[in-house]
């Protein structure tokens, strides 16, 4: 029984905990502000308008709230969270909550010396992105010189005890590259990497034809990866994550839209997930006005989606409809127009026909596609 259901039963719901009564994690994105654009990037497309930034006690408040909601995890991120100058404060709130900090980050703008002090503050570990396996190609995705300073920032890390995740947006143009992205990773003594194929929402849908793979191409990398899964294995713990658009049936977004996390924006906007702001005929309360908890229980916006009852078929009717809950809103929108739909990536929906016509028409991965880098400014490789 899952939220959604219980609501129709008062039965169920006198004797069923609901799926949705904690918040596992808090994702603050402490600003949009970041000094690389790369053409995947999960903010929204018009981010430069969204300004008003949450202030420190602002934000303070949101992770006491969110405490008090049962958060363990706290994943401070942007944007790029270093080009906040009150940070520091910010981690030593979460600390002092006895939260896990874990700081996301680009490594721009980062020296040793306020990595120590974010450590002293009470960051549990760090997440730190590169673009590629080499400067040109890291560059290149990152829209601006970066991969040497990302390098290093990741070495300082493991210096000063931190464990060290990389993460790896995976595409076109790198997925034949994942043996040299496993070495690089060995050589910096990565304690995770994340292999992130791309999600095809925010920039990355307006860049989808210069970044979706062939199935070919994906199978012969997953092939690698599980190699070196296995090899590293109580060494190195690394994830390889299937992007949905070659998936039979779809994930269910961030564990269910609103019942294990909750995105809190720069300007204060709640969320189930980093783009339900661009669903229409939705309106997302903010911290500023009312508490996280009012929201996280009493918002419609949350409860728009939460469980099964808003489900249409074949959604309604499947063996999975708690597993995966319909799949992505977002991508369900931006693909079809109509959030209540299926997501088109599971193979049985109405709409599916969108993945495969995708799918039919990716360009071979030697070719350099135009990309429309995060700014909206559009540049050949």
């Amino acid at each position: 029984m899952n939220a959604g259901a219980a609501a129709t039963s008062s039965e169920a719901a006198s004797t069923e905990t609901p799926v949705f009564d904690r918040i596992y994690t808090l994702v603050a994105e402490l600003t949009y502000r970041c000094p690389l654009r790369c053409p995947y990037c999960s903010n929204p497309l018009d981010y430069q308008a969204r300004k008003d930034e949450l202030g420190t006690e602002d934000w303070q408040r949101v992770l006491r709230e969110a405490s008090e909601l049962g958060a363990l995890q706290i994943n401070l991120t942007g944007g790029e969270p270093l080009l906040r100058q009150d940070l520091e404060q910010i981690v030593a709130e979460a600390a002092r909550l006895d939260a896990f900090v874990n700081l996301i980050t680009s490594g721009l703008p980062l020296e040793r010396e306020r990595l120590a002090a974010l450590k002293q503050a009470g960051v549990n570990s760090v997440q730190v992105s590169i673009q590629g396996p080499d400067e040109a190609s890291s560059d290149r995705m990152a829209g601006t010189r970066s991969f040497q300073h990302k390098l290093q920032v990741a070495r300082w890390v493991k210096e000063l005890g931190l464990p060290l995740t990389l993460n790896f947006v995976l595409h076109r143009e790198n997925l034949n590259r994942v043996a040299e992205i496993v070495a690089l990773a060995e050589e910096l003594s990565a304690d995770r990497l994340e292999l992130a194929n791309t999600q095809y929402l925010g920039w990355a849908l307006s860049n989808r034809t210069a970044l979706l793979p062939s199935r070919a191409q994906l199978d012969a990398a997953r092939l690698v990866a599980r190699a070196a899964k296995e090899r590293l294995k109580g060494r190195m713990e690394i994830l390889f994550v299937l992007p949905d658009y070659y998936s039979d049936r779809p994930k269910a977004c961030m564990s269910g839209w609103g019942q294990r996390y909750v995105v809190v924006t720069p300007q204060g906007l709640a969320l189930p997930c980093h783009l339900a702001q661009t669903l229409p005929n939705l309106t997302f309360e903010n911290v500023r006005d009312r508490s996280l908890s009012e929201i996280w229980f009493e918002s419609a916006s949350f409860k728009a989606f939460r469980g099964e009852a808003w489900m249409p078929e074949p959604c309604k009717s499947c063996e999975r409809r708690s597993i995966d809950y319909g799949g992505c809103r977002c991508q369900a929108f931006h693909l079809t127009g109509d959030a209540t739909q299926t997501d088109p990536v599971c193979s049985l929906a109405p709409t599916h026909g969108l993945i495969q016509a995708a799918r039919s028409n990716v360009a071979a991965p030697e070719v350099l596609i135009p990309l429309r880098y995060r700014g909206a400014r559009e540049a050949r490789g």
